[in-house]
């Protein structure tokens, strides 16, 4: 981060979360102030906007929502992201009505909360923003790699529609990082979208912006994410996450670049290339009804299949000797020895949650080694699935398990289930179907036995 960067300000009455949101941002370059009050901040802000907020909603005396209408009408523009522990879809639609740009709920993730701040920054102080996305971020050698650098350094310099597909945790964003990077546009905005936090009332304000009085707390004009990224790259996540019936007004969009925003009737042109990500097999979804089309057709223009971890696994290594760096960084604990033995458990597993486990397992590690050789505490994997036993020799000969080995057993198998669905309980590709369980008894079981969703060690401190 450049020093003409005005510093990122933190404004939460619980000191711990103040301290642990300031070491992830200082850890990421940026300047933080800290705040323990909204009146205290508001008296920094008429010297001297931030270059962006993070606020939390339920403060002692004035509050977070009434904070950010007082900035309204003091007519000081900060990107602000609310993050709390007390959110609901009210709050956070009317939160973003008025003009947020993200409302995270604790426990958050770390990275969502940093590519809401660098974009909010962006959007406000696109000049000021030094690029982190070289190539670096790609890590391994394998055939499977070499093949997506290919079909990246192919499509790169056109402005043709990227549709990068491959399961939950596989580095897609990155994909999209590396393309925009190497593309005509890249001294233009990277603007990321994240589909499936958009509260269904707010898609059309947050793609295409709205005017002052367009609806119940639209106190200013606000642009949408297509007018930020004009000249750049828009970039799509979760695509297939978008409701059905608001797809039609996306496809138009994209098809003649041109879009209203919420409450005008004047007619806007755009030009921003389009990348657009997703874990769900599109064709299926259009199948059942739940994916036009036209729109599938209008994003399929090259088509990028990332691979997956467990066929890649000659990149373990580099991987590995990557986030082992990383998380000595950020957590400020001391660099651990990866042994050759370590290695060998790492690409002995299939990795469900691919990349993004990777990492949150050597993080894991990385904070109990103290400073000690790594061991990886991995789910069992390659079972044999139970049968029936016909013989005393195959009884004599099977391996059997203690009571505590098989509770240890179910809590792993239930970990690799929630992984590989993305903690998505119901649903056709939820765990408790693939679990031939009930979403009640699936969450009844999350609960006896202490699970929780795997969050970088921010989450857990602010959780706290």
């Amino acid at each position: 981060m450049k020093k003409t960067v005005p510093p990122v300000c933190v404004v939460d009455d619980d000191p711990y979360v103040r301290e642990a949101v300031e070491n992830l941002l200082r850890s990421e370059g940026f300047e933080v102030e800290t705040f323990a009050s909204a009146q205290r901040f508001m008296a920094r802000a008429r010297m001297e906007p931030p270059a962006c907020l993070i606020l939390d909603v339920n403060l002692p005396g004035l509050s977070g929502l009434d904070l950010q209408q007082e900035l309204v009408d003091a007519g000081i523009p900060i990107p602000i992201i609310f993050l709390t522990g007390h959110g609901s879809i009210p709050m956070s639609v009317r939160a973003m009505k008025a003009g947020a740009r993200e409302f995270l709920t604790k426990p958050f993730s770390a990275h969502d909360l940093i590519c809401a701040i660098q974009q909010g920054i962006s959007e406000t102080q696109p000049t000021e923003l030094e690029t982190k996305n070289d190539s670096s971020e790609i890590i391994g050698e394998s055939s499977a790699l070499r093949a997506v650098l290919h079909r990246i350094r192919v499509v790169a310099p056109t402005d043709s529609t990227v549709l990068i597909l491959g399961e939950t945790g596989t580095g897609k964003e990155v994909i999209a990082q590396e393309i925009h990077r190497q593309s005509n546009r890249k001294d233009k905005p990277l603007i990321r979208v994240n589909c499936a936090s958009i509260p269904k009332e707010l898609y059309e304000s947050e793609f295409f912006g709205h005017v002052k009085g367009a609806f119940t707390g639209a106190f200013k004009d606000r642009i949408g994410r297509f007018e930020s990224a004009h000249g750049g790259t828009l970039f799509l996540d979760e695509i297939g996450e978008i409701p059905l019936h608001l797809q039609s007004k996306l496809l138009r969009a994209l098809q003649e670049k041109q879009y209203e925003r919420v409450g005008d009737d004047r007619t806007r042109r755009v030009d921003v290339r389009i990348i657009a990500a997703t874990n769900r097999d599109l064709m299926e979804e259009v199948a059942n009804c739940r994916f036009r089309e036209d729109l599938y057709y209008r994003l399929n223009v090259f088509p990028l299949q990332v691979a997956s971890l467990r066929e890649r696994h000659e990149d373990i290594p580099l991987l590995a000797k990557h986030f082992v760096d990383l998380v000595v960084k950020e957590t400020k604990c001391p660099k651990p020895r990866l042994t050759a033995r370590a290695i060998a458990t790492l690409q002995d597993y299939d990795w469900p949650g691919n990349i993004r486990e990777l990492r949150n397992v050597i993080e894991r590690a990385v904070i109990l080694a103290r400073g000690g050789s790594l061991e990886f505490d991995l789910p069992i994997t390659g079972l044999p699935l139970p049968g029936v036993i016909s013989t005393a020799e195959e009884v004599a000969g099977q391996q059997f398990f203690t009571e505590p080995e098989m509770l240890r057993l179910e809590r792993d198998n239930l970990l690799v289930v929630l992984e590989k669905t993305g903690w998505k309980i119901k649903g056709a590709d939820g765990a408790a179907e693939l679990l031939g369980v009930k979403p009640t008894t699936l969450l009844s079981r999350i609960k006896k036995m202490g699970l929780r969703r795997e969050e970088k060690a921010l989450s857990r401190q602010a959780a706290a």
